[in-house]
């Protein structure tokens, strides 16, 4: 008989839900895509009303509910920090307990109502409801669906209960810890410090902070190893607390760690200086020399060759990057959702191979389906949906529709596309994106600013035909879903003049780097997804009908949003954010839409009030 289980992950960031069974991943989806509130900290009920949709299931029919946290010990980490801080961090004491005290105590009681709100079951007549240990869930998230029958996992997040760093060692079914590395230690939260310091939001800024990093030289590097992180060879470390203030207080740095990097920390929204640009540097290098060194130490001890990553760090591809080519592993596997929504896949992971047992079955390439496993529109929601609103499109069947995008992509046209089912994780990948052409030198300001309403060092990221990588890019592995950062092709470089050489800061950004410039940072590096014609069929066959009309098997691709808004989920979401914004098309399966045929939008730029800025 069918084991249906279905994993939780909710009430801090990033909620989701994400349903398995027999072993096989079914759905998983954020809840933030479905309430349009970016990382959605409440519980998903959105989310699990679409898992079990997709599965054809009532709650009732599920055999066991997993949660990815254990939340009684997370609460002892927090009572033993306080006390052993005491008295300092009191009036964080006095914020946190009652709502600990209210609900996240009684977590199991909370999930309960939650399920029998959304379901009307009642004690007995709920499915049974488990917990797992946060970095298990991590773990498990990233083993399982690998592509490795043995590897080693590194899990480096902020904090889970107490751990912040844990090793593993997956073996068939069986996922062992090696070790840890305990709160308040944590290459998460010194990251998230940093995020902090340079004006950025904790949680959400990190990736700001790691594409503003090749604007600036590491000039803080030795700053960061003499007074806040003893490193050891190994890559254990520990972190001076006095400079920080996360473990008691309401914000993440002291007046201590403002006065070492010699001012406060820099306002939100404010212009940024080559002093953040150089700060961002120097954290950069120092997580990455942090990551390779554990690296070589998992490697050394557990005798593998493979290595699978998750937790909120595995998002930083440039690590990533360099652990791929200069680390000791021949291949490196990375779970898409690596941050807590993932933990709602990897609860429930962990429940069917660990506590029931089952034998695990390696999938080549993975398990995860392109990480395509949220909900797909379908052709009769949309044009009802493009009919409510007196739409103009066109219908195109794809022999058609392909060649035609590739021409609009080429003239320079900005595209949105939603097609297939919408991606589990952080990253666009072909399901909602926003695309263009990469050989433009503009198209980066303006995808910038005229549509994401985002600053303007940020880069973009492209996708590539995956047999194709290795011509465009130095990058001989796949990498699905765009979590390596790879150097552009030495061939497709353009050497810097004297006067270019001289720019520093946001002046970078001037210079044409490469014949595909739209993509290429400023240190010549990219954030490469390779498309792969099994795994998304029709956005495979977008790119190869543009290199048809180009030569270049490239296109520019972010995520389908503004600045501060959750990628778009359906036919709605994305009709909205065309109009509001500079877009020119807008691609909805095989329904085509012209931005000058659309009926009037009404403008009013207070809708960027909608969504808090990230």
């Amino acid at each position: 008989m069918s084991v249906t289980i279905l994993g939780i992950s909710a009430f801090y960031h990033d909620s989701a839900a994400a349903l398995i069974r027999d072993g096989q991943i079914v759905a998983a989806a954020q809840e933030e895509r479905f309430t349009r509130k970016k990382h959605d900290p409440g519980f998903p009920a959105c989310a699990v009303n679409y898992c079990l949709s997709e599965a054809g299931l009532s709650l009732g029919q599920v055999d066991h509910v997993v949660f990815y946290d254990k939340p009684l010990v997370k609460f002892e980490r927090l009572l033993e920090t306080y006390l052993s801080y005491a008295p300092n961090g009191f009036r964080s004491f006095l914020s946190a307990m009652p709502v600990w005290l209210k609900e996240k105590l009684y977590l199991k009681r909370l999930l309960k109502q939650e399920m029998t709100a959304l379901s009307g079951l009642k004690g007995a007549d709920l499915p049974p409801l488990r917990f797992t240990e946060h970095h298990q869930s991590h773990a498990a998230s990233a083993f399982y669906p690998s592509p490795f029958e043995r590897a080693a996992v590194l899990c480096l997040d902020g904090v889970g209960e107490w751990a912040t760093t844990t090793a593993w060692l997956g073996d068939g079914a069986s996922l062992t810890p090696q070790w840890e590395i305990d709160f308040p230690h944590s290459l998460g939260l010194l990251y998230s410090a940093f995020t902090y310091y340079t004006g950025f939001k904790v949680n959400s800024g990190e990736y700001k902070l790691m594409g503003l990093a090749p604007y600036g030289e590491p000039k803080y590097t030795d700053l960061i190893y003499d007074n806040l992180l003893d490193l050891k060879a190994d890559g254990t470390f520990r972190l001076e607390m006095s400079y920080f203030n996360y473990a008691t207080g309401l914000t993440m740095t002291n007046d201590r760690f403002a006065k070492l990097f010699g001012a406060p920390a820099r306002t939100p929204e404010t212009p940024l200086a080559q002093r953040e640009m150089d700060i961002a540097a120097s954290i950069q290098a120092v997580t990455e020399e942090v990551v390779m060194r554990l690296g070589k130490t998992v490697h050394k001890e557990m005798g593998v060759k493979n290595l699978c990553l998750a937790g909120g760090v595995a998002l930083n591809c440039v690590s990533n990057g360099k652990l791929l080519r200069n680390g000791p592993f021949d291949n490196i596997w990375i779970q898409p959702a690596a941050g807590d929504a993932g933990g709602a896949l990897g609860a429930a992971l962990a429940i069917w191979h660990q506590m029931l047992e089952q034998p695990r079955t390696v999938v080549e390439n993975d398990a995860m389906q392109g990480s395509y496993l949220g909900p797909r529109e379908a052709d009769d929601e949309i044009e009802t949906y493009l009919k409510s609103v007196n739409a103009v499109y066109t219908k195109l069947d794809d022999d058609k529709l392909m060649p035609e995008l590739a021409r609009l992509l080429a003239e320079e046209n900005v595209l949105g596309w939603l097609q297939g089912r919408m991606e589990f994780g952080p990253r666009s990948l072909g399901g909602r994106s926003i695309l263009g052409d990469p050989r433009s030198p503009a198209m980066q300001s303006v995808m910038n600013l005229k549509i994401k309403y985002r600053e303007s060092f940020r880069p973009f990221a492209p996708s590539v035909l995956a047999e194709k990588v290795s011509d465009w890019f130095e990058l001989d592995a796949d990498s699905p879903y765009m979590l390596l950062v790879a150097p552009v092709a030495e061939a497709l470089r353009i050497p810097m003049s004297e006067e270019d050489a001289a720019r520093f800061g946001i002046d970078k950004l001037k210079q044409v780097r490469s014949k595909i410039p739209a993509i290429t940072h400023v240190d010549y590096s990219a954030r490469v997804q390779t498309v792969h014609a099994d795994k998304n069929p029709r956005y495979h066959a977008l790119l190869t009908a543009f290199e048809a009309e180009s030569g270049c098997p490239v296109l520019v691709n972010t995520s389908f949003n503004v600045r501060g808004e959750p990628i778009v989920c359906t036919a709605e979401d994305a009709y909205r954010c065309f109009m509001r914004t500079e877009m020119d098309y807008l691609v909805l399966e095989n329904y085509l839409l012209a931005k000058p045929d659309q009926p009037v939008w009404e403008k009013d730029d207070s809708w960027q009030d909608e969504f808090e800025l990230d």
